[in-house]
């Protein structure tokens, strides 16, 4: 039913409520109030009156709708009776029943009629048009409608009787519609191949299509399509087989012409057989696209060709290799040709293969040509400058799907097969000079490639190991140590990215290398925590300091022999406080607790017992000020004892020397003072350790001497005379030798000479004579005359080395009864293996064997009878 009285276009958009109902039986239906809204296509029209709609066999008016098997409604179908209306100002109460015999393809709501015939509601007058079938003819021969029929005035209240019907005939197309319609269409695809301009409307040209594909000759047309796109592109081939090999540009360029101009046709053909490619070609999976259709004619004919495809792929590979070089190319030529291989989807067959292949054989012969002429830097930034190239052109023009194997590729030849070489060439180098840079750039490289890692993993532990610790510079030994642990950890922190591996591996490293000189690096480490800790030290501050010990405990905690460490720190540390030198207690302390959080309560016993011995000999001194109050003992020497428990000091050798009677009195005030209140205990003076001060009288003043108790009883023999020799005052002090001559060497040869000695030199002789310097000037009123240290002898240096190995047998001893205890009964080896696994010390297996024979002297095993390789615990 056409919405409107007047002939329309076949296939324009009318008002078509299209619905498929198949119903096999009858059925009574009340119609809704005619107030609500009639909705169509183009919109919504609601009547201004309200009408209702009722079916109903009985009354006059029936409106019947016989349907015939399923047809194509084309135009509306004449009425077989004419139906009468009426209308009245009053509401028009209407009653309709339908029947459907068959299925209803299409039912057309007339909409033009509901508004007419509201319209005339109000004007109370009845007029509607009723369209009836005609059948003329269009411009394009296809059949159109032309209907006229009215609503007669009737009575008011009377019902309206409308009967429609089905086509009697299908319409059919006119005589040579086809091969006309399909003329112009050949026409226009021309016209768009040659680039001309098309006779006839597009639009019109789509509806041509349309209508050839309503009335089933789209097959037809689908194959005539394909037969004209084929013959133009084999027209195409000739131009490119003939062309010249050596103008290989251009010749790209003409292929991409002719490919940008094939998808520009396709396209606009596509748009003209746009309702067959969404119909016909769409209803057959089988067939490809208009679009696909294009791609696959080009693809065959064009691009298949192997002398086009052998010339086309030679000349992209021709121009990337050409910038690879470093020559300028134009970059979105080759992006258009990829574009086109990948769009006709041979670009991995043809092209992805070949250009991997030469990148390979490019990067293979680069990489060995660079790694002889290249220090390992300038190659570093070569393979990365490469390898951002490359993705750079991925970006650019190579499909995506092109970068995993290209950087695979470029990483395997520049990188991968140079692994070894690149670390031997370079590695030291980078490390000795600190480059950072580099370094994080190797690091960087190295962690795209497989294993990469692992052999510079390999490499840095092997630079570590080789470290050389320099025997002949002892003194700086420990601060280059703490200087390559802050390099290394820098390098791991910046270049390395922290990776766990490489921290742990520099610290199985460094405990190997450090260990090489066996107790040497120990005894350094604590003279040098003696020298940060001795007053005078103003190097730094006391959060500086604080980071300098945290920095030697960590140097500390790779040495096997911590208790030669002890030893020798134990030894100072008894000087720092017996001398007063420590430059600060909590600095002291400080590095108490780092010792025993890093070794147990057990290593730090005795050295927190120093501490404790010096705290209560200050509050013992008090009670001796009270006691010699109390006792009212003259004198005019003021006593400070240290009483130290002999378990937890250092063991000094007691040297008897004559002391004045003043200070032999007061020693035995303060012995009959100490055992009246501890008793069974016994004193044993250390006179080495002694100090006093002294006032003495120069022609320039009084000055105050801050001297050691030997150079006391030096200075004080001039109270009885004007000069001595050095004989004379051995005699009279009682003073070991060589202990008397650094002593005299320090009064009369050094800074602050307060004797004279005859003949002048900086050694003292035998036969030297002393006289005291009357003429000694110094701007200070209290003068501290250091006595000359005396160098560590290798003969002290073994002794303290020997004391540990003393102690070390004991800790050897104890191990081997405990475990002996607990297993009763062990084999050799396991006894062997289960020692080493409790001590904290390198021991030989001589020297553990040796304790094994001597437990077993004394009776604390035994071997057994049976099998002497296996010892059983004794009771």
């Amino acid at each position: 039913l056409s919405s409107s009285g007047k002939s329309g276009s076949f296939g324009s958009e009318d008002w078509l409520l299209r619905i498929r109902i198949p119903v096999f039986s009858c059925f009574q239906q009340e119609a809704r109030p005619a107030a609500t809204d009639v909705k169509t296509d183009s919109g919504n029209i609601t009547s201004p009156k309200k009408r209702k709609i009722n079916g109903s066999e009985r009354e006059d008016t029936t409106d019947t709708i016989s349907s015939s098997p399923p047809k194509t409604l084309n135009s509306s179908s004449s009425s077989s009776s004419s139906s009468s209306s009426s209308c009245s100002p009053t509401p028009v109460h209407i009653q309709k029943k339908l029947r459907f015999e068959d299925s209803v393809d299409f039912i057309g709501l007339d909409v033009k009629m509901a508004e007419e015939a509201a319209a005339s509601c109000s004007n109370n007058k009845s007029k509607a048009m009723f369209l009836s079938a005609g059948v003329g003819h269009h411009a394009n021969g296809l059949t159109k409608t032309a209907g006229s029929g009215t609503f007669s005035n009737s009575k008011p209240g009377a019902a309206k009787k409308l009967v429609i019907k089905n086509f009697k005939e299908k319409p059919k197309l006119p005589e040579n519609y086809t091969q006309e319609t399909w003329q112009k269409l050949k026409e226009a695809v021309e016209a768009i191949q040659n680039s001309t301009s098309i006779k006839y409307n597009l639009e019109e040209l789509y509806q041509a299509v349309e209508n050839l594909c309503s009335h089933k000759i789209s097959a037809k047309l689908y194959k005539q399509l394909r037969a004209v796109c084929e013959d133009h592109i084999k027209a195409q081939i000739d131009q490119f087989r003939e062309y010249p090999s050596l103008f290989i540009v251009l010749f790209l360029k003409k292929i991409d012409k002719c490919w940008q101009d094939h998808c520009r046709q396709m396209i606009m053909i596509r748009s003209i057989f746009l309702f067959l490619d969404r119909t016909y070609v769409l209803q057959n999976s089988m067939l490809p696209s208009i679009w696909d259709m294009g791609l696959e004619l080009f693809r065959f004919y064009i691009i298949s060709d192997l002398k086009v495809q052998s010339k086309t792929i030679d000349g992209i590979l021709l121009l990337i290799e050409r910038e690879r070089n470093g020559e300028a190319i134009d970059r979105s030529l080759l992006r258009s040709l990829l574009s086109m291989l990948s769009d006709l989807q041979i670009y991995q067959d043809s092209f992805e293969q070949r250009f991997l292949e030469e990148t390979n054989r490019l990067y293979a012969a680069e990489g060995q040509r660079l790694m002889q002429e290249r220090e390992v830097p300038e190659y570093l930034h070569h393979v990365n400058k490469r390898l951002e190239e490359e993705a750079d052109r991925v970006i650019t023009y190579l499909d995506q799907s092109t970068q995993k194997p290209l950087i695979a590729t470029v990483e395997k030849q520049l990188l991968g097969e140079h692994l070894t070489a690149t670390l031997q060439k370079g590695l030291t180098h980078l490390l000795d000079e600190n480059r950072i840079q580099d370094l994080s750039l190797l690091y960087q490289l190295f962690s795209r490639v497989r294993g990469g890692v692992q052999v510079l993993l390999q490499h840095w532990i092997e630079y570590i190991k080789v470290y050389i610790l320099p025997h002949d510079k002892n003194k700086t030994m420990v601060q280059e140590l703490l200087d390559f642990k802050d390099k290394v950890d820098h390098i791991i922190d910046v270049c390395f990215m922290k990776n766990e591996k490489f921290v742990n591996a520099m610290k199985e490293a460094f405990e190997t290398f450090i260990n090489k000189r066996p107790n040497k690096p120990a005894e350094l480490i604590a003279k040098h925590v003696d020298s940060k800790l001795r007053a005078g030290n103003k190097e730094a501050t006391d959060e500086e300091l604080e980071k300098m010990l945290d920095k030697i405990m960590i140097i500390f905690r790779f040495i096997y022999g911590k208790d030669v460490f002890e030893a020798f720190y134990k030894k100072d540390l008894a000087k720092r406080l017996l001398v007063g030198k420590s430059a600060s207690v909590d600095a002291e302390k400080s590095m108490l607790s780092k010792l025993k959080h890093e070794c147990g309560a057990a290593f730090t016993s005795k050295l927190e017992g120093m501490f404790k011995d010096m705290e209560l000999s200050k509050d013992i001194m008090v009670q001796f000020k009270q006691y010699m109050q109390c006792q009212n003992i003259p004198g005019n020497i003021e006593l400070t004892v240290n009483i130290l428990t002999m378990g937890y000091w250092p063991t000094y050798v007691p040297m008897e020397v004559h002391l004045p009677p003043e200070m032999v009195r007061l020693q035995e005030i303060f012995k009959t003072f100490y055992l009246g209140k501890h008793s069974g205990r016994k004193l044993q003076w250390q006179s080495t350790l002694g100090h006093c001060v002294l006032k003495a009288e120069f022609k320039e003043g009084k000055k105050e001497l801050q001297v050691s108790l030997f150079q006391t009883l030096v200075l004080l023999m001039f109270n009885e005379g004007e000069e001595f020799t050095l004989e004379e005052i051995k005699l009279a002090t009682g003073i070991e030798d060589s202990e008397l001559r650094r002593t005299l060497q320090s009064l009369a040869c050094g800074k602050a000479r307060v004797l004279t000695k005859i003949p002048k030199s900086k050694d003292v002789e035998d036969g030297d004579k002393f006289s005291c310097n009357d003429d000694f000037k110094h701007k200070l009123f209290r003068i501290k005359i250091n006595q000359i240290q005396m160098k560590e002898t290798v003969e002290e240096q073994a002794s303290t080395t020997e004391r540990v190995f003393q102690d070390r047998q004991y800790q050897i001893d104890a191990a081997i009864v405990r475990i002996m205890k607990m297993r009763k009964t062990l084999s050799h080896n396991l006894l062997m293996s289960e020692v080493y696994n409790q001590l904290k010390f390198p021991v030989k297996p001589a020297d553990l064997k040796k304790r094994i024979e001597s437990l077993i002297d004394r009776d604390y095993m035994e071997r057994d009878k049976e099998n002497s390789n296996q010892y059983n615990y004794v009771a």
